[in-house]
């Protein structure tokens, strides 16, 4: 039903006929009226104006610095397409028709190549969430379109790229990496062991401030602020006790040693920093967004450095990246039968989620035990008078 005025036009003298408001989402009890249309709220003009203030502050984006990013250059690409129709479309708000056409685009593209079904899917939510709220338009067909492709790009061996596991074994070999004697030696080591010890992203790792470690005597007790799960950013905080391999109270102390050093110790400052060639603070004065922080991209270019030193730009044929360090921990766990519900704390996950199973354990293929191995040698003997087939 759309929506519509119901109109009382009993016989009578002739007076304004009351005029009700009803639409498909309607329920009346009862006996129950429907509302009357000049029931309104008294709003007066002031009742719809902001202030100034009110008007650059939601002017500010609201949006983490990389979302933007992305979304900006997935939503130029959809303009231009737009503009270079005939008669060109309307790109905002677009309708059905025009985000319809895109994505059909899109995946003719990826089919040729270009692209792989998730990264499409990813530039077709962004469009959707840049279209006014009540104007968006109908995603289903797309979906179902991407959902057809998917299938087949895996049955012909499509195969989606993950970072590689990061586990234990090769930590130490990157570790062994870090010239210890070194401001940045003595970072990447403790970067590498909290990232590992704390399964952190990398944005999470970067946006880490100096109070939100404390060292105590058998371990560290670590605060993250805000995470990719975490919407209403409650923040989590996690013990992580000491381990001979990772050495992590020692680390810090020597890395907070570092910081206190460079004058760069205060409660809230970035926790890790961009350092010269000679151990000093590097010059962040043009980062204007970022301000002290290191960015996610330099902690990940920091972690691959390290691993082509170890000789590990790669392990099972995926690439080692800043997110192999909270796979890898995921892998050990799960190796060390860890039970999901711990898993998903540590890795804030969400409660109910399974990503830590499904996505994030990646046990090296080679070594891992056959379940078949348990069947004997041609089989178990048959029964007396079992019917042979």
């Amino acid at each position: 039903m759309y929506e519509a005025e119901v109109v009382d036009d009993g016989a009578g003298p002739a007076v304004e006929p009351v005029r009700y408001l009803v639409n498909q989402h309607t329920m009346l009890g009862p006996g129950e009226m429907p509302p009357r249309a000049d029931a309104r709220p008294a709003w007066t003009d002031d009742d719809f104006r902001i202030s100034a203030e009110d008007k650059a502050e939601l002017d500010e984006p609201d949006l983490a610095e990389n979302t933007i990013i992305n979304r900006d250059s997935t939503v130029r690409a959809f303009e231009e397409w737009c503009a270079e129709q005939k008669p060109p479309r309307l790109a905002w708000p677009c309708t059905t028709a025009t985000y319809t056409s895109y994505g059909l685009h899109l995946i003719r593209r990826g089919k040729s190549g270009e692209f792989v079904p998730d990264t499409v899917g990813q530039y077709m939510s962004r469009i959707w969430n840049w279209q006014p709220e009540d104007w968006r338009p109908d995603p289903s067909r797309v979906r179902g379109k991407l959902r057809l492709w998917r299938k087949d790009w895996k049955a012909a061996g499509g195969e989606v790229q993950r970072s590689a596991a990061l586990t234990i074994p090769y930590l130490m070999r990157c570790l062994q990496q870090c010239d210890e004697t070194t401001s940045i030696g003595i970072r990447d080591a403790f970067m590498l062991a909290l990232a590992y010890g704390n399964l952190h992203r990398r944005i999470e790792l970067a946006d880490l401030l100096v109070q939100n470690v404390r060292i105590t005597a058998s371990g560290l007790i670590v605060t993250t602020a805000t995470s990719k799960t975490d919407k209403q950013s409650k923040g989590a905080t996690e013990f992580i006790q000491d381990r001979e391999d990772l050495r992590l109270v020692s680390r810090a102390r020597a890395w907070l040693s570092v910081l206190r050093e460079l004058g760069a110790d205060g409660p809230t400052q970035p926790l890790f920093r961009a350092l010269t060639v000679k151990g000093n603070l590097a010059n962040r004065t043009l980062a204007t967004k970022r301000g002290d922080r290191m960015k996610g991209g330099a902690l990940n270019e920091r972690i691959q450095h390290l691993a082509d030193l170890a000789g590990i730009p790669y392990i099972a044929n995926k690439k080692v990246t800043a997110h192999s360090l909270r796979a890898g921990a995921n892998t050990d766990m799960v190796a060390a039968g860890v039970p999901l519900r711990e898993r998903n704390r540590r890795g804030r996950w969400s409660a109910e989620s399974h990503t830590a199973d499904t996505v994030y354990d990646r046990p090296e293929t080679e070594g891992q035990e056959d379940p078949l191995n348990q069947v004997p040698l041609g089989g178990f003997p048959r029964s007396e008078g079992t019917a042979a087939e």
